[in-house]
């Protein structure tokens, strides 16, 4: 893992986005129903107001199933415009995003049926970033 990149243009140039296999949905659960078995298939999880949500594997006819997107970059936790940056460029197109910023990367999850498109558009913001 290289270095963690800090400056705006370098994060957007280096994005990288790389699709992920399975599909993942969004659940809100009571602290009375987590399982060690529950957390330990969550791609993530956030302690809300309302409970924990979950980012879960999606089930078969799951209503809203979301595909992953994950930005290759090691961006510094205190970089500034990715996020804007990659969330712009999917609003552009019209496609719904929901990021979730973790330690090394980012992680964009779209719906499953847009998931080529969002990915020809963060690589279109790439491209145009690169020097």
């Amino acid at each position: 893992m290289g270095a963690r990149v800090h400056r705006t243009e370098a994060m957007i140039a280096g994005m990288a986005p790389r699709l992920q296999p399975g599909l993942w949905a969004f659940h809100t659960v009571d602290a009375a129903a987590l399982t060690p078995d529950l957390l330990a298939r969550a791609a993530g999880a956030f302690r809300e107001e309302e409970g924990l949500s979950l980012i879960l594997p999606a089930a078969p006819g799951e209503a809203l199933a979301m595909a992953q997107i994950t930005l290759q970059v090691h961006s510094a936790l205190d970089g500034v415009g990715l996020t804007a940056a990659a969330s712009g460029a999917l609003a552009a197109e019209g496609i719904p995003a929901n990021v979730v910023a973790a330690n090394h990367h980012d992680h964009i999850f779209v719906p499953a049926e847009m998931a080529e498109a969002a990915l020809r558009a963060l690589t279109a913001l790439a491209a145009e970033h690169a020097t």
